[in-house]
């Protein structure tokens, strides 16, 4: 047996692998200790033990983002302590005369500072002043924090000076993250903002977790995801919780991509659209990574799945702004009072109450009819926007959605056709409690060619934890120039894949199911910023290898311009046991019936346009049903939405693809 958990802001699903039986399941979730509601869905499920429990946490992000961490305290180089202040001095909004940066996570009188100093190569220029280090330390422990960071001026070269500052802070009693252990990587703003965020998580991930392996059943080990797509184990997490900033959205993209390449597809583009936001990801034939990523506006250069966040979603807010214009999110309902249609006293029009408006949500099947939606009130917010409009609440409602849209097509511009991908080559993957009401809509407008729905959307993120392999990360910066002696590169791999083979290997990984992946960091001397490419043993295939990236990239490349190599690095993977798909071969198509009917919204030539429009519950759909729209497609987590001029088949592997039929309507 093998359980899968998420916890998300409402709910925190289940998804449970026994042998070839598959089950789903959800709790609400109980944010005050995150803990107790896993530990409810287990008893419920009757889950007594389990060969591993992957967990996607949102204790470290959400202490990020509500700035509820530990109380952090900074030890750096002389002359450096506010590094985290001064950033890259670059303002985030230009023309904004009053924007305010968000205040660093370690407040400056809490920023301490020791004497030493090393040169770029690791070469002591000031030696370690142990009186500095001892005021430090005790300045510190006075000031009553729980945790402290540790970043060293040039440490990633020469960790000497960093470690006798960790061991001192360590033998007081003091958790300690070091630069050399969590990011020994260039780039001195990047690297303390990274193990900052990992000193300011790492109590309340060392803590929750702890309480949660005790309260599990005896031999169910825990697992944690990363921002990676990958999985390690709780001790590991324990200490490097910054790595688990992004565990949930990632886990769905490892999902989707899994799914998706049951089907056949391996390029696609993962789209999670929850109550509040949207996430979105490019995979192209991989999962496209990062280490350029923010959490909270606080940068972190640990590797995470390249994904993109928009204020999108069920509960987004419909409002006006100065010039009358009419706009959606990132201002959320969220989940009390939620949408008008949810009964609990909402008055604003949301994304949501658009939809039963249109009568693509209807109360007979709205979580399998277990809840109740209040249209009257839905209407009434709906309508507030329509006199603003001087429309109909049809129109006003179809405005609101295309809005919702125009802003998730812009995440997915920023994840493909700015990265140099056309997405007119890939797949849409819907899933989350709304992806599948919009992904057609959505592909429409951005020629997408097909949409693909998980047979369970609702949980994905859940089962994408069930697909996620075992990986660790590792990372040197050897900054040489195009003509620097490059003999040290393969020795170098070769101590960086031992250490991942032996940690893999620690965590009760078969060594025929290790893996070791070797990367070069690269960049046109002069560049600010790197690509990542393989590593294959040879220094010409890499350069060309990143002339090739640079191309795809930004459009261009020279390979008569000196390339530098900036970091080495290696990914270490324990490949998992994934859980088979099971897959229903059928041999003609079969012409699907509905269940039953009832009058939808679309948009027409002249406007809003109703719909007499069929009604299908996915249960009873067998392997090979094919239907045309418009149609509405219903289960429990989730409901899918086929506009007019589109066709859906459900195929072996249980996923429904649904494409534009050719010479049919695709306005939207």
């Amino acid at each position: 047996m093998l359980v899968g958990v998420d916890t998300g802001g409402t709910f925190t699903d289940f998804v449970v692998q026994d042998g070839a039986q598959l089950r789903v399941h959800k709790v609400l979730s109980t944010p005050d200790d995150p803990a107790r509601a896993i530990l409810q869905g287990l008893d419920e499920l009757g889950v007594t033990s389990a060969r591993a429990l992957i967990h996607g946490s949102t204790v470290a992000t959400n202490a990020v983002l509500e700035q509820k961490g530990a109380r952090t305290a900074l030890v750096t180089t002389a002359g450096f302590r506010d590094v985290l202040e001064i950033a890259r001095q670059t303002r985030p909004s230009l023309y904004d005369l009053r924007v305010e940066r968000d205040p660093p996570l370690v407040p400056r009188d809490l920023r301490f500072e020791v004497t030493e100093r090393l040169d770029e190569r690791g070469n002591v220029l000031t030696a370690l002043d142990h009186g500095s280090v001892s005021a430090a330390v005790n300045a510190a422990k006075d000031a009553g924090v729980e945790s402290v960071a540790v970043c060293l001026l040039f440490s990633f070269a020469n960790s000497e000076h960093e470690r006798a500052v960790t061991e001192a802070l360590r033998a007081v009693g003091l958790s300690a993250s070091a630069s050399h252990e969590v990011l020994p990587e260039f780039r001195e703003y990047e690297r303390t903002s990274t193990v900052v965020l990992n000193a300011y998580v790492a109590p309340l991930m060392d803590r929750y977790l702890g309480n949660l392996e005790r309260s599990l059943p005896e031999e169910t080990p825990l697992r944690i995801m990363q921002s990676n797509g990958g999985s390690i184990s709780a001790a590991v997490a324990r200490s490097e919780a910054a790595r688990t900033l992004l565990s949930g959205p990632a886990a769905g993209a490892v999902g989707a991509a899994y799914v998706a390449e049951a089907s056949g597809f391996t390029q696609t583009i993962s789209f999670d659209m929850g109550g509040t936001s949207s996430d979105v990801a490019l995979i192209d034939g991989d999962l496209i990574e990062t280490t350029d990523g923010r959490v909270g506006g606080h940068p972190s250069r640990l590797p995470m799945i390249d994904i993109h966040t928009v204020g999108a979603g069920g509960g987004s807010i419909a409002w006006f702004d100065a010039g009358g214009a009419l706009k959606v999110g990132p201002y959320s309902a969220g989940a009390s009072p939620g949408p008008a249609a949810y009964g609990q006293g909402g008055t604003e029009a949301t994304v949501t109450d658009a939809n039963v408006v249109l009568g693509r949500l209807s109360a007979e099947d709205f979580l399998g009819g277990g809840m109740d939606l209040d249209v009257e009130a839905a209407r009434k917010a709906v309508g507030s926007v329509a006199d603003r409009l001087g429309t109909s609440q049809e129109d006003a409602a179809l405005g609101i959605a295309r809005v919702t849209n125009a802003n998730m097509e812009a995440a997915i511009r920023v994840i493909s056709v700015e990265k140099g991908h056309d997405p007119r080559g890939f797949a849409l993957v819907a899933f989350g409690g709304a992806g599948p009401l919009h992904a057609c809509e959505l592909a429409m407008a951005m020629q997408i060619p097909r949409v693909i729905v998980p047979a369970t959307p609702g949980v994905l993120s859940a089962y994408g934890m069930l697909a996620a392999d075992l990986r660790k990360d590792y990372v040197q910066t050897i900054m040489l120039g195009p003509d620097d002696d490059t003999s040290g590169i393969e020795p170098l791999f070769e101590q960086l894949s031992e250490q991942g083979q032996r940690e893999i290997l620690a965590e009760g990984v078969e060594a025929d199911r290790i893996e070791i992946e070797p990367y070069l960091d690269m960049r046109y001397r002069g560049q600010s910023y790197e690509l990542t490419v393989p590593w294959t043993g040879s220094i010409y295939e890499a350069r060309n290898a990143f002339h090739a990236a640079h191309q795809l990239r930004f459009g261009y490349s020279d390979p008569d311009e000196p390339v530098q190599i900036v970091n080495a690095r290696v990914k270490s993977f324990g490949r998992a046991d994934r859980p088979e798909i099971p897959r229903s071969p059928f041999d003609s198509e079969t012409a699907a019936s509905p269940d039953r009917a009832r009058d939808v919204v679309f948009a027409g030539s002249n406007g809003a346009e109703t719909r007499k429009t069929g009604i299908y519950d996915r249960d009873n759909l067998p392997a090979g049903a094919r239907f045309d729209g418009p149609a509405i497609v219903t289960q429990y987590d989730t409901t899918t939405v086929l506009p007019p001029g589109w066709s859906a088949l459900l195929d072996e592997a249980g996923n429904l693809v649904a494409e534009p039929v050719e010479g049919g309507r695709t306005d939207g």
